[in-house]
């Protein structure tokens, strides 16, 4: 019983237990605003190709 009341009152390693939460919370908020801003980038990606195409066709 004494062991499992110094496991519990432990708290070495608690720094380490919330910067990787902090991690994990940064990390999934950055994919969500790759995600998110996926659509504009290739609306960007759309636009510049066919802008391009039109430039290719023009001076042939």
């Amino acid at each position: 019983m004494t062991m499992l009341r110094n496991l519990w009152n432990d708290d070495q390693g608690q720094d380490l237990i919330e910067y990787t939460l902090l991690m994990a919370f940064v990390a999934l908020a950055s994919a969500a605003l790759f995600l998110g801003a996926g659509g504009s980038i290739k609306g960007i990606w759309t636009t510049t190709n066919s802008q391009l195409a039109a430039a290719n066709a023009q001076a042939s």
